[in-house]
């Protein structure tokens, strides 16, 4: 019997452990995984909506860099086709002032030639004169060529006398 009441012992002991286990412990312990397994759960929501956000971000990011890329080209069109204009735009006023340089050089170079026409002209001129006169001394220098040029003088003015006689 002693050993009957040895078990009894042991068992009343046994279940004062599991009653105290039960009833202590237990909720305790429950309590601590229900709320792990709570904070679990809102860490999984907590990732799937920062896997969301970052999925929209990164949406987002895509759109954007589109959208940037899209301007960019549209800045690049603008830019090339303001260059294009101007190059026009310099093009024209080259021309323009090429045509008006050439239109002022042939001014330039008619009034000049004007001026070299006139010149030479007097220069001629003076040339002719001073060349007759040395001519004129050097014919008349001689006195048979003096007689001979006065006879003729005097020859052909009677011919004209005559000329003008008969009409």
């Amino acid at each position: 019997m002693a050993t009957l009441l040895n078990y009894l012992g042991v068992l009343i002991g046994f279940v004062v452990i599991v009653w105290v286990l039960v009833r202590k412990v237990y909720p305790g312990v429950n309590r601590m995984a229900t709320e792990r397994q709570q904070l679990v759960e809102k860490q999984v929501k907590d990732a799937e909506e920062a896997s969301a956000r970052l999925a929209e971000a990164e949406r987002k990011y895509s759109e954007a860099l589109t959208e940037a890329r899209t301007e960019a080209a549209k800045i690049r069109d603008g830019a090339r086709a303001d260059a294009e204009r101007i190059l026009a735009e310099m093009r024209e006023q080259a021309q323009a002032e090429v045509t008006r340089i050439r239109k002022r050089g042939e001014e330039d170079l008619a009034t000049q030639r004007q001026q070299v026409i006139r010149e030479l002209r007097g220069r001629i001129g003076e040339l002719s004169v001073n060349l007759a006169g040395e001519l004129v001394a050097e014919h008349l220098s001689a006195t048979d060529r003096r007689e001979a040029s006065v006879d003729k003088l005097l020859d052909e003015l009677e011919a004209m006398a005559a000329s003008e006689g008969n009409a």
